[in-house]
């Protein structure tokens, strides 16, 4: 009897990972790290429960690429968030994996040499080194779980994690968010359904089993007790913004109807601003009014923004990279983002110790 191939037809190879006990070993939290990982869930989860009046605000590159310019930007980020710490939490957006619609760079983890070479190990490596002197530098981060394996290796390292819209709707990134010690803020579907979204924060808070991956690298099954801190994020969809008032009353009453509490991000880059980075600043302030109005459902708010305005695309000499400038989506440039974080702070000092108690 002829034997036939029945696995692994259309693999390449099986290169070796490091386990996230490795990596850990090699690149332990420090205790001050340590602290501002802890202080910055602490403030998230206070700001969801409305015991923190202040308003969250998840700021920075499109996704990171450089290093050195993204440690360029927490610094600045950081010395603007003592500044406007009175009415809003800064955390910076540290996002390493993009999703692809079709083809495309998939981030600093998965080809941190942006040369499609996907040396995935080095990528983790390097993208915990930077997670890292972020924690120095002294700001909370966020980022997208794309992979669900990528927390084991750098969870510990994040205060507040997203699930975008291609992801909300699946139950592996339901099931992992249930497990994360972070809050958790779903986006709504492209096509602009907060339904998915509803659900994922509904599955999220309740406990799983699935099959995961422990701290050894070795295949586990993963009990998680739910996580209780499941937002919604609007970033418009189907072509169309959902930050008004009448898409944000629309997405309190979904959030009433299925009993949760009415937490609401807004994410002012995507179809909210039609990927036009100079109209971030509009929707961001469009939604400050609304909380002056005696809004209260709006918790946060997400701004895409690096050095320099605008994106650039990925050329074969990377020498000739413009510093400081996204290879992803388009942001909005440094100098703005500050100007608007300072007058949206002014605004809003009065206003947001109202809305708690």
């Amino acid at each position: 009897m002829t034997h036939h191939a029945l696995e692994n037809l259309n693999i390449d190879a099986f290169d070796r990972m490091p386990s996230p006990a490795e990596v850990h070993a090699a690149l332990p939290v420090p205790d001050a790290v340590a602290d501002t990982v802890a202080a910055g869930r602490r403030d998230l989860q206070r700001i969801l429960r409305r015991e923190d009046s202040r308003l969250m605000v998840v700021v920075g590159p499109c996704s990171i690429h450089d290093p050195v310019a993204g440690l360029e930007y927490a610094a600045r980020l950081k010395a603007l968030s003592d500044e406007v710490s009175d009415s809003l939490l800064l955390v910076m957006r540290v996002y390493f994996e993009k999703p692809r619609t079709s083809t495309g760079w998939k981030g600093y983890i998965n080809d941190p040499r942006m040369d499609d070479s996907f040396h995935i190990e080095e990528g983790m490596r390097k993208a915990r080194e930077f997670l890292l002197r972020i924690g120095e530098i002294g700001l909370p981060t966020a980022t997208e779980a794309l992979d669900p394996n990528t927390p084991q290796y750098i969870g510990d390292l994040i205060a507040w994690t997203a699930i975008g819209a291609r992801t909300s709707e699946s139950q592996t990134h339901r099931e992992m968010s249930s497990g994360l010690s972070t809050p958790v803020g779903f986006k709504n579907a492209t096509d602009g359904d907060l339904g998915a979204a509803v659900n994922a924060i509904l599955s999220a808070a309740r406990p799983h089993s699935f099959l995961g991956l422990n701290d050894q690298g070795s295949a586990a099954i993963v009990r998680t007790r739910g996580n209780a801190h499941g937002h919604l994020v609007l970033r418009g969809g189907g072509g169309r913004p959902n930050y008004d008032t009448v898409s944000i009353a629309l997405a309190e009453a979904a959030l009433r109807k299925a009993g949760l509490p009415e937490n609401i991000v807004v994410d002012c880059s995507h179809a909210n601003s039609h990927k036009n980075p100079r109209l971030q600043p509009l929707v961001f302030l469009d939604c400050a009014h609304q909380i002056l109005r005696g809004n209260r459902s709006i918790v946060g708010l997400m701004v895409e923004s690096f050095l320099e305005e605008g994106n650039q695309p990925i050329p074969a000499d990377l020498a000739t990279l413009r510093y400081g400038c996204s290879v992803t989506d388009a942001c909005l440039g440094w100098e703005e983002t500050a100007a608007l974080l300072r007058e949206a702070r002014n605004l809003l000092k009065e206003a947001l110790p109202k809305r708690c108690g």
